[in-house]
Formats: structure tokens, C-alpha cells, sequence
């Protein structure tokens, strides 16, 4: 009658376009930037008797992860629905474009599930993901980087095994100010199209030799045609940021305000660069984030996130003392 489920978040997109299918049809897709130390987690808790409307949620406000919740519902308990009460805990911040409500909502159809004694195949928690909130990042699929139609809750392409290790600077542009992804309208003409088919086989290649310097160059020209979506005004300083301090390129939330600068973990004087572009980012207004790995691991911060988007998620202080042995 109980069940748990957790699902984790991303760090925006390497890589967000329109792209050629088979068949010369083109569809919208993305590849995100894992970022596995910060997630969802939801129990249901189900409540036999009841009508699958007799639904509640806490926060009130996860509406969508409720809509999700019941369609799981109906899902799991085919001829026999009911209601139940599901509670979510997040730490991901909302609205900053890293799949907040994403992870929300998948950790809930993993709880349904989960108290049904089942488990949904990932296609599965794709498609009603796709039918809660329109549009899905791929975060119930497995780890290796995919090219992912999130308004259709399809592959279009598994790139590879895994992307290129990298350790990322995170920070916050446009003032953290949330941004209603739905909201967004891109159309894309054949010249664009063609753009973005050259960067999917750019990041092929990036990921099939483990090339972090070819992959920051896809993230960085992303970024740049994105510009005409959603303009970020601080675009210009974290490239030349990323230039100055030997970042293999930039990364954004194409449809919200988190971005990173990649580094080379292996790197020759890897800290002391880190910190450079940590003080010429706050020199130029920017907040820095967080520090971490892209493969997972410790973090670079010894405080915990916030789901206020106004509010840092730490400070470069509290990351360098907690990196302060790793020189």
C-alpha cells in the first residue's frame, strides 16, 4: 500500500536543436548534463476505497506530479484505481531549467508503482512524464547520454556509452528569475537544422574518443544559437570567461537560467584555474553555484540547495573550503 521513488536532475543541455530523422522528418531534441547529487524523492501511500480524484499531494502546489500520480494510478491499478496521498521532498531549485518538475514527477510514478508492487518500463514513465507536463527531460531513461525528443517521449539517438568526465562551475544567469519552458517557441529553418545535425555528429564523436575540449565546443555553439530563444545577456562573459580561465566551453539551460563552465578534471593546475574563473564570474555579477563532477561524486559545496531560485545555492566560499584539500 506504500511505495517510494526517486529520480535525480540535470544541469541544463549540452546540446538543444531540431534535428533530421530517417525518414528527412524533423523533430525537436535535446541531451542533458547529469547532475545526480540532487534529486526528488516521493512515497504514496494508497488508499483503497477511494476515488482516483480523492488525490492529494504535498507541496499543494506540485500539480503536475499529482496529474502524474493519477495517470500512474490508472496505469498500475487498471480495473481497481484509487486515491491516495503522495508527498514529495526535492532539493532541486524550480524554474532555473535543471528538471524540477521533471524529477518530481518521475519520482512520483515511481512511488505509484512501487506501492502497486510493479515497475514501470522507462518508455513507459516517458510517456505519461510526456502526458503530465507536455514536455520531459530524460531523466527516467539509464545514464548514457541520449538524444532525446522531450515533447514526444522518444529516443532519437543513444550518442554513446558516456560523456566525456568533466567538472563543472556552475552559476545562475538573468538573476535566477524562473522561466516558463512551455512558454518558449522555437521554430528552426533548414540552415539551422542542418547546424545542429553537424553538432549531434560533432558529440558522437566527442563521446566515442572521450573528447571533453570537441564537447565544450558543441555546448558552447548550443548555447550561442540559442540566443535567438532565450537571450542570456551574460552569454558573452562566460565565453570569454571560459577562454581565459582553460574551460573547454560552455553549457546552459536552454530553457532556463542555470549554466556551467567545463573543465578538465585531469587537467595541470586544474584548482587554480577553477578559481580564477570563480572570481572573474563574480567580478562580472555573475553567482557561482556549485562545483562538481559530471560523472557524480562528492560536491564542491558544504551547504545544502534551496528550491528558492532567488536564493545561492552556496557560495564560493563554502566551495573552496570544501575543496580546500584539493589543491
Amino acid at each position: 500500500m506504500r511505495g517510494t521513488g526517486y529520480a535525480p536532475c540535470h544541469h541544463g543541455e549540452i546540446l538543444q536543436g531540431a534535428f533530421r530523422e530517417a525518414d528527412g522528418s524533423v523533430c525537436r531534441g535535446l541531451v542533458t548534463l547529469p547532475m545526480r547529487t540532487l534529486g526528488t524523492r516521493a512515497e504514496f501511500v494508497r488508499l483503497p476505497g477511494t476515488t482516483s480524484d480523492e488525490l492529494e499531494v504535498l507541496p499543494a502546489d506540485r500539480t503536475k506530479a499529482a496529474k502524474a500520480a493519477r495517470l500512474a494510478v490508472a496505469e498500475c491499478a487498471r480495473h481497481r484505481p484509487c486515491g491516495g496521498r503522495l508527498r514529495l521532498h526535492s532539493e532541486v531549485p524550480i524554474g532555473l531549467g535543471m528538471g524540477s518538475s521533471t524529477s518530481d514527477i518521475i519520482a512520483a510514478v515511481h512511488a505509484v508503482a512501487a506501492s502497486f508492487g510493479t515497475r514501470l518500463r522507462p518508455a513507459d514513465v516517458a510517456r505519461l512524464a510526456v502526458r503530465a507536463e507536455c514536455a520531459s527531460d530524460p531523466l527516467m531513461l539509464e545514464h548514457r547520454p541520449l538524444l532525446f525528443a522531450q515533447r514526444e517521449a522518444r529516443v532519437l539517438e543513444i550518442l554513446g556509452e558516456a560523456l566525456p568526465r568533466a567538472l563543472v562551475v556552475g552559476c545562475i544567469t538573468g538573476g535566477g528569475r524562473p522561466v516558463d519552458t512551455l512558454a518558449l517557441s522555437a521554430t528552426y529553418g533548414p540552415a539551422e537544422v542542418e547546424a545542429f545535425e553537424g553538432l549531434r555528429t560533432a558529440l558522437r564523436k566527442a563521446i566515442a574518443s572521450a573528447d571533453l575540449a570537441l564537447l565544450g565546443q558543441v555546448s558552447t555553439e548550443s548555447a550561442r544559437h540559442n540566443q535567438r530563444v532565450l537571450a542570456k545577456e551574460e552569454f558573452p562573459v562566460l565565453a570569454e570567461v571560459a577562454a581565459t580561465s582553460g574551460a573547454a566551453g560552455v553549457q546552459i539551460a536552454h530553457s532556463g537560467n542555470v549554466a556551467g563552465l567545463l573543465f578538465d578534471p585531469d587537467a595541470p593546475r586544474l584548482w587554480p584555474r577553477v578559481r580564477g574563473c570563480v572570481r572573474a564570474l563574480r567580478a562580472n555579477g555573475i553567482t557561482v553555484t556549485r562545483v562538481f563532477s559530471s560523472s557524480g561524486g562528492r560536491e564542491c559545496t558544504s551547504t545544502s540547495p534551496t528550491r528558492s531560485p532567488s536564493r545561492n545555492w552556496c557560495t564560493p566560499e563554502t566551495a573552496w573550503s570544501a575543496c580546500g584539500s584539493r589543491r
